[in-house]
Order: C-alpha cells, then structure tokens, then sequence
C-alpha cells in the first residue's frame, strides 16, 4: 500500500472516530436536556394507588350519613366510620370530596409538597340545605363522587412553571406555563417590575364576549399571560364554568379584581373583612378555611382601601404550613413558591401577615 493510500485510510478512521463521538456527544446531551426539563416539570397531580393519607377509600365502609354544621352553613356527608367524604357549603357553588390522594409541587420555586386527598370542584348551581334531594345534585355527584377528571386544582397547576401546553380542538393553546405580566418600562426589579391587568382572554390571545354582551379584545403584549385575579377566573371561570363579570360593576358573576372579587356577593364569605379601614386586620383564626377557597390579601399601601392580591387555599403541606397558589410578580405566574415571600397563611411572613379575608365562590 502506498503512502498516500495509507493516509486517506487514516483520514477515514479519523474521521468515522470523529462521528462516533459525535453522536455520542449529541446522545449524552440530548439525555442530560432531558434529564434536566423533567427536573424542572412540576409534578402535578400525581394520583397515588395507595393514599398517603388515612380517609381515602373510606366511602364504601358502611352507611353514608349527612350532617349539618354552622359557621358557615354547610351539609357534611360522612361514611359509616364518620370520616368526611364531602362537604357542601350554603350559598356557594365549591364542594371538596374526598378522593385519591395526590401530590402536588413546584420543584423550581419551593421545596414544599402539598398531599392532598380534597377534589375541589364547582357544582352547577350554589348549595341550599338538602341539597342532597334535589335530582340537578344527585346526577352531579354520581358523576364526580370518585372521579379523576381535573379538578380546581388539577387546573390551578396547568400553569406554573414548566407546566406543559394544552390546546384545544381549534388549536388555541389553553393552558401551560403562565407569565404573571410584561415588562413594566416604569417598574424595576421588586417594584412594579411586571404590568398586572392580564386576564384569561389575554393569556388565550382571542375576544371574549361576556354574558351582558361586552366583548374584550386581548392586548397582545399580554398573550401567555394573567395576574393574580386574572389567574382565578381563568381557573373557576374560563376552566371552571363559574359566571365571569367583564369588569368589577356590571352583571353578576366573578369580577375582575381581587377587591371586586372580595367584596361581591358571589359565593359565601368565610373570613369577613374586619379593621374598619386600611390596611384593616389579620384574621384572629383561618381554622374555618376550606381546600378551594379564596384568600384575599392587602399587600400595598399605594391602593388604599382596596384588596390587592387573591390566590387559592390548597390545604395543609407535608411540612403543616397552610398553603395557597396564586399569580404572582416575582416568579412571574402561578406559584406556591417562596420567592418574594413563602405562600403560607400561618406563620408570620409576608402573606400570613396581609391576609384579610376569605370567600367561598
């Protein structure tokens, strides 16, 4: 073989070596990407077999007895052993079952853990005493009593970090990763550093007309994005079917802001507002509070008499802290995370200390 033969054969090992590392290189990376986005995915509704709690599964243990309660009204269904299977609240539309256990976390904001057999969902009329006789009630709970169907909170979590894209029938993206607002010209880093006033239409990018007739067209600086009461009315409105106001004044429904929300008479109010004007008081006990409900919050000196912030209670996490999930500012979207403030109610943080009141749509 001649000299130059035998350097074109090393030039082709050289190179076929030069591939093989290639691709080697690529598949490591493309393992490690994938490696570091399901780090980064939350874990939402994960539904366990075997209950991490102790009441699951309890519905078949004997008679199933209904009970009513005060502060607030409500009817309690428990199975034979007395553990709470369901409970129905006068004048609001929110019943939590019982049901599989699920856990839900935000790895990118906060190491707490919400493990949770409570199913938050929206009935299709508010709750009277007896309830449980009417035949609208009956065909609503035979369909969802057990069922794995997303819920509120199920709903809640389609859009926080690294949630992935949901889209719908005509390919509107209906859910995924959420930003709370763009960019304010005027703010800076933790102050005013996002615009609020993003609602669901703006995160969906279409017009909505609402029921008294007004049709809002979405600003497109907004799209992919909903600010804290833009947040729940796209969970218990838009998602949840719950009657949606087009501003905080016209028709009835939910309205557009936490204060609109907090001070309408859609629902029933569990913690009343109290103080008697700005910044009002701290609720004395939040015992009352309910997996579902609304907490309403008064952040900001700069908005006076009005609430200015609303997010969802959950429930109890893994570490007893009471927790909500909310769209915030500094995370940028829906979060039960820690920057900018832990998403806890008890305690004496930032949110425990501007809590204000709490309602139950």
């Amino acid at each position: 073989m001649s000299a130059k033969s035998k350097k074109r054969g090393g030039r082709r090992v050289l190179h076929a070596a030069t591939v093989i590392a290639l691709l080697a290189g690529s598949a490591y990376l493309t393992v490690e990407l994938r490696k570091d986005e399901q780090a980064k995915a939350p874990a939402v509704q994960a539904i366990t077999d075997t209950p991490d709690l102790t009441s699951a599964g309890d519905a078949e243990s004997g008679e199933q007895k209904w009970e009513r309660l005060k502060n607030p009204a409500r009817s309690v269904l428990r199975s034979g052993s007395g553990a709470v299977l369901a409970t129905f609240t006068d004048g609001a539309r929110t019943a939590t079952l019982t049901g599989p256990s699920r856990t839900f976390s935000e790895p990118t904001s906060t190491k707490s853990r919400v493990v949770t057999e409570n199913w938050v969902r929206l009935m299709p009329e508010p709750w009277i005493k007896d309830g449980q006789k009417e035949k609208w009630f009956k065909d609503w709970f035979e369909e969802f009593f057990g069922s794995e169907e997303d819920d509120l909170f199920a709903y809640s979590f389609q859009y926080v970090e690294g949630a992935p894209v949901k889209e719908d029938g005509e390919g509107t993206p209906y859910a995924g990763d959420a930003d709370f607002g763009p960019i304010n010209p005027e703010g800076s880093e933790g102050a005013d550093y996002r615009l609020e006033q993003s609602d669901f239409y703006d995160y969906l990018g279409i017009p909505y007309t609402f029921r008294d007739g007004t049709t809002i067209q979405p600003e497109q600086m907004r799209y992919r994005s909903i600010d804290c009461s833009g947040f729940i009315r796209t969970v218990f409105g838009y998602r949840g079917r719950f009657p949606l106001m087009a501003d905080d004044k016209s028709g009835d429904g939910l309205p557009r802001t936490a204060n609109g929300m907090a001070r309408s008479n859609a629902g029933t109010d569990i913690i009343k507002l109290s103080g008697g004007s700005p910044p009002y008081e701290r609720p004395k006990s939040i015992s009352v509070l309910q997996p579902g409900d609304l907490v309403f919050f008064k952040l900001d000196a700069r908005t006076k008499e009005r609430l200015d912030h609303v997010g969802m209670y959950m429930g109890v996490d893994t570490d007893g802290h009471q927790i909500f999930v909310s769209s915030r500012e500094e995370v940028n979207g829906p979060t039960i995370g820690d920057k900018g403030g832990t998403s806890r109610l008890d305690g004496n943080g930032y949110y425990a200390k501007t809590l204000r009141s709490a309602k139950r749509l």
